[in-house]
């Protein structure tokens, strides 16, 4: 079977839901492949291969079934979102919670949050502690005024000031990572010296 990029696939085989005592899911002889829809609502495809021929499946809720892929090529139907949900519903439960992003922003020319984001950190801290496991990516970003040592400087100092809100609420250091962007990647872009505000921010990524 060969994936494309992109792919959001719900790969089934006949003993993993034996091993989901109670699955309301029938066993399967051979693999299932049915393709998701992206969160974000982009396309993708998948080819799935057998000795006997092929079938890509590039709509959402489309199924492939090659129980027997020596002899013939895989089959192909399609699924309600329901139906999906309802059948295979343990593996949809055992499925880690997809990341949340949050976005925070700063007063011009400094480390300082906007009253709007110093009220919003608290979610941030307590959506990170309470995922088992999770890592965390911040991004510091500014706009375009100034020279872009200052901001590259200033960018890594916003993104430092989250992880040191995060050093008290016991969330491991170790699964953090900081980095400043200065100028490279403008939410909005403008021209030099311009201080657009939605450019002064940290993105925050929980995973």
């Amino acid at each position: 079977m060969k994936r494309a990029t992109r792919a959001a696939l719900l790969p089934l085989l006949s003993f993993a839901l034996l091993a989901l005592g109670g699955c309301a899911a029938p066993p399967v002889t051979g693999t299932r492949v049915i393709l998701l829809p992206q969160p974000d609502g982009s396309s993708s495809a998948v080819i799935v291969t057998g000795k006997a021929g092929e079938q890509r499946l590039s709509q959402p809720y489309q199924r492939a079934n090659a129980r027997d892929a020596e002899k013939a090529a895989p089959q192909v139907d399609s699924l309600a979102s329901q139906q999906i949900a309802s059948q295979f519903k343990p593996l949809f439960d055992a499925a880690p919670p997809k990341p949340q992003r949050y976005t925070l922003y700063f007063q011009t020319g400094s480390a300082n949050l906007v009253p709007e984001s110093q009220a919003l950190l608290p979610e941030v801290i307590n959506e990170a502690i309470k995922r088992s496991g999770a890592e965390l990516v911040i991004i510091g970003h500014t706009d375009t005024v100034g020279s872009q040592e200052l901001n590259d400087n200033l960018s890594l100092r916003r993104a430092q000031l989250v992880v040191d809100m995060l050093k008290g609420s016991g969330f491991p250091l170790a699964r953090i990572e900081a980095v400043g962007r200065g100028e490279r990647e403008l939410a909005v872009p403008t021209r030099d010296e311009v201080p657009e505000p939605r450019n002064r921010r940290v993105q925050v990524l929980i995973r």
